[in-house]
């Protein structure tokens, strides 16, 4: 080729290059989106290598998130630049898809940068969790399964003294600011702390993995790994504990506020309107959730004098309950009881789930005590989502302490709710959903999450469980112990409540133990605004679904409308509400 030629054919490139972004091919905007999610994200895990791990992300096995004060200065400050581009980004522009990316996204980023101002991060503990609380389950959320997996580990371990530490530097700061928990909730605070601090380092629940080693680890390498995690326990883990107990008893539990609600915090009020808005994704005030909240447990209160009325029983509806929480019919004598009934239960409800599903999870799940160094201070149960690699199940964890506190007429509402059709099912299925982008995929908003699985529990109707009218008696204790929670919360936080008068409510107007509505309550002192979520949740999709059944009639197919609750993920509650009107549209 003559030297002119390949001039001609270079400036002939050169103008190609200039006219591509003016034809269209330059990176679209849904493009641009893309990648910023993308960097929110990495910039997320790297943040936080506790959620890498636990989504599948094993980078950052060996760490720790960093916790102190200036730690919560820079990342609130990514934040803030993250909305900023976000904000930058033409919404109208995207495609209709990116677009409901882009209103989670900016709403995430909102609430983030709110609970920073309210100096939320100030209090980075409940009466019932928090790092000291769940960092002993680290053997039950990590790989360890190769030699790296166990240095990891160890590394861990030894991190752990600069978490603690951290975490007491934003709560000695919270003292200060008048940013604590109450001290009413902080009873028994002692007993997780207390369980970590042992003399022997193979004593310690973290040890674990020491104990028992996989084939992939050779048996040469043993002693190795044992030491470097009993020394990890013994020169990090122990002593971290020790100052954080020293910490709680010398400073934190003297300095902890003598107020009750959120309404006493500094900015209180305002801060509670904030956390209405973020628990519901609803435009609603406290006011109207209270009203909503009295309304809806008169109403179930109907159902169940009802049921009082059908079974013939002599007395009123105190009596009754009276009768349900001391009638040793109505409790397991021992904890494999207790367990074997949720797991029947469970089994039966795994056979039912075609007739209401048309996508199932092809994650499994399992059944669990809740750990007995926790158990006092925990709720009846809980669940823990599945790893985002798969390499670990979901499991539905069942409180067995104090059995008398833990009525068998409320298993089946219970382990529908936690388990199938509830928690498992949802968030399995969401974690599937790989269109999804992750932090849509790892995430959710607590009025979709706890909503569904509110109501998953009243499906079961739907499916022949609640077959004796005390099972029954028990669904109706288990929804009207959430419709409280509208007027406790709304009564503790803005009304002024005291924690007897909202004790007294709870006691009035559900069968639950009293040692469950102790916890309940000041479960919601400790956490305002997050006990919203429920009923709120489950009332909207209630809605939704009978204004799929109103426009569709007999073409109403149940599968179909729940395989569309539940194809976008954990949605906010006005999102749902288009994606919806969108699929009936479609029909």
């Amino acid at each position: 080729m003559s030297i002119l030629r390949s001039r001609k054919v270079f400036v002939l490139a050169a103008i190609a290059c200039w006219l591509l972004p003016q034809y269209g091919f330059a990176e679209s905007i849904d493009e641009q989106f893309t990648a910023l999610i993308d960097e929110i994200w990495e910039f997320d895990v790297l943040e936080d290598p506790l959620l890498a791990t636990s989504t599948g992300d094993h980078r950052y096995n060996d760490r720790l998130p960093t916790v102190s004060l200036a730690d919560s200065a820079r990342r609130n400050e990514a934040r803030r630049n993250f909305l900023t581009q976000v904000k930058a980004l033409d919404r109208q522009q995207l495609s209709s898809e990116a677009r409901i990316n882009y209103d989670i996204l900016l709403r995430k980023l909102r609430d983030d940068l709110a609970e920073f101002d309210f100096q939320r991060h100030l209090i980075p503990i409940s009466q019932r969790s928090g790092f000291h609380v769940d960092f002993p389950e680290l053997p039950k959320d990590v790989p360890l399964k190769t030699i790296a997996d166990y240095e990891n580990y160890a590394a861990r371990l030894r991190a752990f003294g600069a978490y603690a530490d951290g975490h007491i530097e934003l709560m000695r700061a919270g003292i200060a600011a008048g940013q604590t928990l109450p001290v009413v909730v902080l009873d028994g605070w002692e007993k997780a702390i207390d369980a970590q601090i042992v003399e022997r380092p193979t004593q310690s629940l973290l040890y674990a993995p020491g104990k028992k080693f996989p084939a992939t680890v050779k048996a040469e390498e043993h002693e190795r790994l044992q030491t470097e995690i009993s020394e990890a326990i013994a020169t990090s883990v122990v002593p971290a504990y020790r100052r954080f107990r020293k910490f709680m008893a010398k400073e934190y539990v003297p300095g902890a506020r003598g107020s009750l609600g959120a309404s006493a915090l500094p900015r209180g009020r305002d801060f509670y309107r904030h956390r209405v808005r973020r628990f519901t994704t609803l435009d609603v005030t406290p006011e109207e959730i209270h009203q909503l909240g009295l309304a809806e447990v008169q109403r179930i209160r109907g159902e169940m004098d009802e049921i009082i009325r059908r079974v013939e029983f002599e007395g009123d509806f105190s009596a009754f309950t009276k009768f349900l929480r001391e009638d040793p019919q109505f409790y397991a004598e021992t904890e494999e009881e207790l367990l074997q009934t949720v797991a029947y239960t469970l089994k039966k409800m795994d056979g039912k789930l075609p007739t209401l599903f048309g996508k199932l999870p092809r994650m499994p799940y399992g059944l669990r005590r809740v750990p007995e160094y926790i158990a006092p201070q925990t709720t009846a149960a809980y669940y823990q989502r599945p790893s985002g690699d798969g390499t670990r199940a979901g499991f539905y964890y069942m409180n067995t302490y104090n059995l008398k506190n833990r009525p068998l007429f409320t298993v089946a509402a219970l382990s529908l709710h936690e388990a199938v059709p509830g928690h498992h099912l949802q968030l399995a299925l969401q974690q599937e959903i790989e269109s999804l982008p992750n932090f849509r995929r790892f995430s959710g908003f607590t009025a979709f999450v706890e909503g569904w699985a509110l109501y998953a529990e009243r499906l079961g109707l739907e499916v022949g469980f609640y077959e004796d009218p005390y099972s029954d008696f028990g669904r109706l204790t288990m929804e009207i112990w959430r419709a409280c929670r509208l007027v406790v919360d709304t009564g503790i936080h803005y009304f002024g409540w005291t924690r007897e008068q909202a004790i007294a409510y709870m006691t009035d107007n559900s069968a639950l133990s009293e040692h469950n509505i102790r916890s309940e309550v000041d479960r919601y002192i400790s956490w305002p605004g997050q006990a919203l979520a429920y009923k709120m949740g489950e009332l909207k999709i209630r809605e939704l679904r009978k204004m799929a059944e109103e426009r569709l009639g007999e073409r109403f197919d149940i599968r179909d409308f729940h395989d569309m609750i539940l194809g976008s993920g954990a949605v906010p509650l006005d999102v749902l509400e288009v994606n919806t009107r969108v699929w009936l549209d479609g029909q």
